[in-house]
């Protein structure tokens, strides 16, 4: 007999998370960043863009998506204006959006290489979007990283035209992407 796979769990982040979250977005944006991103591009993501938004954990909108006790996703949804960016990132923009006019923020998304599609992020993105909308939230707007693209393409995300990200010498390419109901 096989036994089954450990049944995937999502939960809100807490701060002893962040050491495994760290490691976490290191392994995703290396591992699943080929044919998307030179190395020099990801490393520069890396250091300067991708990482923990400690506002979230603190809201309680960072998730975790769990198989057994391994921490495999992350992600999240905002209130707060920023789009992407970890703590440090200087691309940040205070405030909060208002329900009623803006769209909600989907963030900082995440699966450990040796768990990519098998739906992690699907999980994770589901829970947001309901967490959203249970807020007053009936549109979602989100920065895509190359590989992200076609998931949430999948997900019925619309694309803007790509900007380029410039961290010194190294320009970085994301997609804005929106979503309505």
């Amino acid at each position: 007999m096989i036994a089954a796979p450990p049944a995937l769990t999502v939960r809100a982040a807490v701060p002893d998370d962040v050491p495994a979250l760290e490691r976490l977005i290191e392994a995703s944006a290396r591992g699943l960043s080929h044919g998307h991103y030179s190395a020099a591009q990801v490393e520069a993501a890396v250091a300067h863009v991708f990482g923990i938004d400690s506002e979230l954990i603190a809201d309680g909108t960072y998730l975790v998506a769990e198989v057994g006790h391994d921490i495999t996703g992350c992600g999240g949804w905002s209130r707060w204006r920023t789009l992407f960016g970890r703590d440090r990132f200087a691309g940040r923009a205070g405030g909060l959006l208002d329900p009623a006019i803006d769209a909600a923020r989907i963030r900082a998304f995440f699966v450990a290489p040796g768990h990519a599609r098998r739906g992690i992020g699907q999980a994770l993105l589901a829970a947001c979007k309901e967490a959203a909308r249970a807020a007053g939230f009936r549109r979602l707007a989100l920065m895509a990283t190359l590989p992200g693209e076609t998931f949430y393409r999948a997900a019925g995300y619309i694309a803007d035209p790509a900007i380029a990200v410039e961290i010194g010498d190294i320009s970085i390419p994301f997609v804005p992407m929106r979503k309505d109901r």
